[in-house]
């Protein structure tokens, strides 16, 4: 009978409640549901960063003023009677997109900041070359063939040679805002705050062996040609566009550099982004060394003063490899000039 009398007490146990795991799993579930409702709210809340951020407000402005250039340089090609106005427009809608990826440069994104600057880059060249065509086309006439005269030939008339052609416009013309052009061995002295245009650009171009000195701050500053030049300059608040230069030193702040075609050249920087190269060749870069009596007070102005060290950060844009490029380097520190005051030198311009 043992068998019996277990086959009661069995009968007799309670039989497992099933009902508390599922409760349990039943209220882990209701809190994660609760935490979910709670983090989409949150995020319905909060704004849409890819509507507000700074990049989504570079983009909208970048492409306004990308299509301004590109319906100018559109303009000058559909009527060439009536370039000089496009031309003109299609200049300071370039220029405002210079303005505007040297403001945004330290926020953006690399992806961004290089696709810019591609595109600010084409549409420079493709302003030049609009430029470069505008000059007078020669016009031709066709005379109805004369029966010849019965009386004896007699020497035709002297003709006047024709009207010589008009040059391209050069470069040096093309480029905006004050500045020195075509000197030698001279000194150029300009001081920007007392200049009727202050906050503008200034445009040196076609110098050889000078001295330039350029206090106070500008939008802009575009160089080219230069060979055997020392160039100070005090701020520049937006980009600095050097192209065509031997043998030369800068020191200058800004926003933002870009350098083509340099040999040869010292840079002397203090810089919001990384300085661009592209085709140079014997480049080096050392820190900012200049001053004068104000130069604290302009460089607040721009917004340039905090040292952020980006002088020694260079992109090699014609060098994609991840070793070094060898197209530019640090300048050794027992070769780097000291700090150079221009406090004294006083606003002139002559040949030395």
């Amino acid at each position: 009978m043992p068998s019996t009398a277990a086959a009661a007490a069995a009968e007799m146990e309670p039989e497992p409640d099933h009902t508390k795991p599922s409760t349990s799993a039943a209220a882990a579930g209701h809190r994660k549901h609760l935490a979910m409702l709670e983090r989409l709210s949150k995020r319905a809340a909060a704004p849409a960063p890819s509507q507000d951020s700074p990049v989504a407000a570079f983009l909208s402005r970048f492409a306004a003023a990308k299509l301004a250039a590109e319906s100018a340089l559109s303009a000058c090609r559909s009527s060439p009677d009536d370039a000089q106005p496009s031309l003109s427009a299609a200049a300071a809608a370039i220029d405002d997109l210079d303005r505007l990826v040297a403001e945004a440069s330290h926020s953006l994104p690399p992806y961004e900041l290089r696709s810019a600057l591609a595109a600010a880059s084409d549409l420079r060249a493709a302003h030049r070359l609009a430029a470069s065509d505008l000059r007078p086309k020669k016009s031709f006439s066709f005379r109805n063939k004369s029966k010849a005269p019965k009386n004896p030939p007699q020497d035709p008339p002297p003709t006047l040679p024709p009207p010589p052609d008009q040059p391209n416009p050069s470069v040096e013309a093309i480029l905006p805002g004050l500045g020195f052009r075509g000197r030698r061995d001279a000194t150029l002295v300009k001081d920007l705050r007392v200049s009727d245009e202050k906050d503008g650009d200034f445009t040196l171009a076609d110098l050889v062996s000078c001295q330039v000195y350029l206090k106070g701050k500008c939008r802009a500053l575009h160089v080219h040609k230069l060979k055997d030049c020392r160039v100070f300059v005090g701020a520049v608040f937006g980009s600095v566009l050097i192209e065509d230069v031997e043998r030369c030193a800068f020191v200058m702040a800004a926003h933002q550099i870009r350098i083509h075609e340099a040999t040869a050249t010292d840079f002397y920087l203090r810089v919001r982004s990384r300085p661009i190269i592209e085709d140079c060749c014997g480049v080096r870069f050392a820190p900012h060394a200049l001053k004068y009596e104000g130069i604290g007070e302009d460089l607040r102005d721009a917004g340039l003063e905090e040292e952020t060290g980006n002088w020694a950060n260079v992109d090699d844009f014609k060098w994609l490899r991840a070793v070094q490029s060898p197209n530019w380097c640090l300048v050794p520190e027992e070769e780097r000039l000291q700090t150079i005051d221009i406090s004294d030198v006083q606003e002139r311009e002559y040949d030395n």
